[in-house]
C-alpha cells in the first residue's frame, strides 16, 4: 500500500472541524477506496484548546496559516478559512510554491487570484482544487473540467445562494416581507450578522466568476459582472410573479454571445413548472447547457458543514488517487496561459421578457401614457393588469403590472425613464427579468 496521504488542515470552524471528523471516523473506508490512508498531521485555527468534537491531538499545532503551508511536512494544504486576502492568499501561494498541493473552498480567493494561483500550481506541478467553492456539494466544478471536456458550452446559470433562495422561498410561502425573513435567516444561522455579501449578490458573482471562467475558457473577472441583489424584492412583487404563473429567484448566468460574454447576477422571474422554481430553501442548483450533452441541471445542498466537508474530502481523495508525476487536470480547465482575456458582452442588449411593476398615481390617462412610451420605444406587451384597490373611491396609488414579450433591456431602461419624466410615479419602478430555461 501506498504510503499516507499526509495533510494540513488552516481552519477548524464548521466546515473544518465536519471535515477532520469524517477523515477521524472512516479512516479505515477511505484507506479502501483511496488506497492509501489519510492523515491529518497538522492544523491551525485561531483558537487552540476549543473542543471540536474530534481529537486532533496527535496533529502539529501551527500559530500562523503560512507557516503551516511552508513548513508543516504535508501533502496537501487545506484552505478551509475563507477571505480573498491574507492569511489564505498568502498561505496557498506559499504552499503551491513549494510544490504542495491545495484543496481550498474559498470562492473568493479563486474570485480575486484564481488565475495567478493556477499559473504557479502549473508551474510546481501541483493540484489546485476548490469542489467546495461554488455550490456546496454539487459537482459542478468537476463537471465543467473534466466531466464535459469536448463539450461547447453555451450557458451556465443557477441558484448559487442559499441564503437568498431560503429568504426569497420563505416570503412566498408565508406572505413575509424581506426584512422578516432576513431575520429568521439569520436566527437559523442561514444568514450572517451582516447579510449585506450575500443578499447583495457578490457570493453569487464570485461563484459565477469562476464558472465563466471553465465554461468559455476566460480569465477570472468577478468585477465584470452585472449585479442585483434582492433587497428590493417586496412581497408584492411575489405575489405578482405567482399570479402569472412565475416564480422569483436570485439568479447567477453566464452565456456566450457575438459580442463576448455576458455575466450577470440579478432577481430573476422563471415559470412555476420549471425544474429550477421548484428548488427551495437553501438548496443550491446549477445548470449547463452545451452542445453534446444538451442541458444538464445539478441540484443538492449549497451550504453547511456536511455538505462543504463532502466536496473537500472529494478533492483529497482525488489527491489521494493520483499517481505521482502524472498529468495534473489543469486548475483552470485549460492551461492558465491559454486562457482568453475576457471581453465582456454588452448587459443591455439581453433578449427577453421582463415583468415592470409601477406605483402610479389615481389620475387620467396614466394608463394611455404607460401605452405610448412602450410603443415608442418598440416593446410589445404580454399583459398589463392594475392590482385592486381596497374601494373604488380610494386615491391611494395604484399598482399597475407590465408584463414584456421578448425585447431589448435597452429599449425597456429607456421606456421606464421616459415614464419616470411624466411625474405621475410613486417610488422606484421594479424591472425584473424573466428567463424561460431549456431546463423544464
Amino acid at each position: 500500500m501506498a504510503d499516507a496521504l499526509k495533510i494540513g488542515i488552516a481552519g477548524l470552524g464548521t466546515v473544518g472541524a465536519s471535515l477532520a471528523k469524517i477523515l477521524v471516523e472512516r479512516r479505515d473506508m477511505l484507506t479502501t477506496t483511496c488506497g492509501r490512508p489519510i492523515e491529518i498531521v497538522a492544523v491551525t485555527a485561531r483558537t487552540k484548546g476549543r473542543d471540536r468534537g474530534v481529537d486532533l491531538s496527535s496533529a502539529e499545532w501551527f500559530d500562523d496559516a503560512v507557516a503551516l503551508a511552508r513548513d508543516a511536512k504535508i501533502d496537501v494544504f487545506v484552505e478551509l478559512m475563507g477571505g480573498a486576502g491574507d492569511p489564505a492568499y498568502s498561505a496557498v501561494k506559499a504552499a503551491l510554491s513549494r510544490g504542495v498541493h491545495v484543496v481550498t473552498a474559498n470562492k473568493a480567493l479563486l474570485a480575486a487570484h484564481g488565475v495567478e494561483l493556477a499559473v504557479i500550481a502549473e508551474k510546481n506541478g501541483c493540484i489546485l482544487n476548490y469542489e467546495a467553492a461554488v455550490a456546496g456539494g454539487i459537482p459542478v466544478i468537476k463537471a465543467l473540467r473534466e466531466s464535459l471536456t469536448g463539450n461547447t458550452i453555451s450557458r451556465v446559470y443557477g441558484i448559487m445562494n442559499g441564503t437568498c433562495n431560503y429568504i426569497l422561498t420563505k416570503m412566498e410561502k408565508e406572505g413575509l416581507s424581506f426584512e422578516a425573513c432576513l431575520k429568521e435567516a439569520q436566527r437559523l444561522g442561514y444568514a450572517e450578522a451582516d447579510p449585506a455579501f450575500d443578499i447583495e449578490g457578490n457570493d453569487t458573482a464570485h461563484k459565477l466568476s469562476i464558472l465563466t471562467t471553465l465554461a468559455f475558457g476566460t480569465k477570472i473577472s468577478a468585477d465584470d459582472i452585472y449585479l442585483e441583489g434582492i433587497t428590493n424584492i417586496s412581497i408584492d412583487d411575489i405575489r405578482a410573479a405567482a399570479d402569472l404563473g412565475y416564480r422569483i429567484k436570485l439568479l447567477g448566468v453566464a452565456q456566450k454571445t457575438d459580442t463576448g460574454v455576458e455575466q450577470r447576477v440579478h432577481p430573476t422571474m422563471v415559470p412555476l413548472d420549471s425544474v429550477i422554481a421548484q428548488v427551495d430553501g437553501v438548496t443550491n442548483a446549477v445548470a449547463i447547457e452545451s452542445d453534446i450533452l444538451g442541458e444538464l441541471l445539478m441540484v443538492g445542498p449549497g451550504a453547511g458543514g456536511n455538505a462543504t466537508a463532502s466536496a473537500v474530502l472529494g478533492d483529497i481523495a482525488d489527491i489521494a488517487k493520483s499517481r505521482p508525476g502524472a498529468q495534473t487536470v489543469p486548475v483552470l480547465g485549460r492551461p492558465a496561459a491559454a486562457l482568453a482575456p475576457y471581453k465582456r458582452a454588452q448587459i443591455r442588449k439581453h433578449h427577453g421578457g421582463y415583468f415592470i411593476r409601477l406605483s402610479v398615481e389615481d389620475r387620467t390617462g396614466v394608463f394611455a401614457s404607460i401605452a405610448k412610451h412602450m410603443a415608442e420605444n418598440g416593446i410589445s406587451l404580454e399583459s398589463i393588469v392594475q392590482r385592486a384597490q381596497a374601494s373604488a373611491e380610494s386615491t391611494d396609488p395604484k399598482t399597475i403590472i407590465l408584463v414584456t414579450h421578448a425585447t431589448m433591456e435597452d429599449s425597456v431602461r429607456k421606456a421606464v425613464a421616459s415614464i419616470k419624466s411624466e411625474g405621475y410615479l410613486v417610488g422606484e419602478p421594479q424591472v425584473i427579468r424573466i428567463e424561460r430555461p431549456k431546463t423544464a
